[in-house]
């Protein structure tokens, strides 16, 4: 029996790219663009193209471990200056996008297995307790440690980011610096993945045969 990961809202697969190839991983996308660049990083991973808060409520049972990181956008402290700067500006005036609660408390009080919802660190003091590691806030039924060994991948200058996953010649409808931005360091989601079960990924089949 393999570990059976969810990995929501998965993006091109920054959090997924140092994870064990010994699991099983469900990544869902609704961008199609996007899913399609991620098939193509991790061709055994199963993708499906639709919306992942409802295939979260429809399927979480199926599933040990369970990752989402839902659009981060509304959250944002970037999306409070954009609103002080330009006030008509339609795209910056939104409320925040309260689905991310809706899953930390569904996960909470539903799913028997690990989980964790990975968000930005928002321009409001949070509604429900994060953990905080690296530039990211986390909510999870385990203890996430900050992990220093994790690069800063954004390039000041340049405004890029270099995680390992070469998009520049793919298909994408969206702006693909707006697509690296969102992704999560590979180092940091295997750390988040090995303080889920408290080992290295090495003895992940043994944890699933339990």
């Amino acid at each position: 029996m393999v570990i059976k990961v969810l990995n929501l809202y998965a993006g091109i697969g920054g959090n997924r790219k140092l994870w064990s190839d010994d699991i099983e991983v469900t990544a869902i996308e609704i961008n199609e663009d996007i899913a399609n660049i991620y098939k193509g990083f991790f061709p055994n991973d199963k993708v499906i193209v639709t919306d992942a808060h409802k295939y979260l409520l429809e399927h979480f049972e199926e599933f040990d471990f369970i990752w989402s990181s839902p659009p981060c956008q509304s959250h944002s402290r970037m999306n409070r200056i954009l609103f002080a700067q330009e006030r008509t500006k339609e795209n910056a005036r939104r409320y925040p996008d309260m689905q991310l609660y809706q899953e930390i408390i569904f996960l909470k009080h539903y799913f028997k297995g690990k989980w964790v919802v990975e968000n930005v660190i928002p321009y409001y003091e949070p509604l429900i307790k994060p953990q905080k590691a690296n530039r990211h806030y986390f909510w999870s039924n385990f203890h996430i440690t900050d992990n220093p060994a994790v690069p800063n991948t954004l390039n000041i200058n340049s405004g890029k980011r270099d995680i390992g996953l070469d998009i520049s010649n793919k298909k994408c409808s969206l702006r693909k610096d707006v697509v690296m931005h969102n992704c999560v360091e590979p180092e940091l989601g295997l750390h988040v993945f090995n303080c889920a079960f408290k080992t290295t990924q090495t003895s992940l089949k043994e944890i699933g045969d339990k």
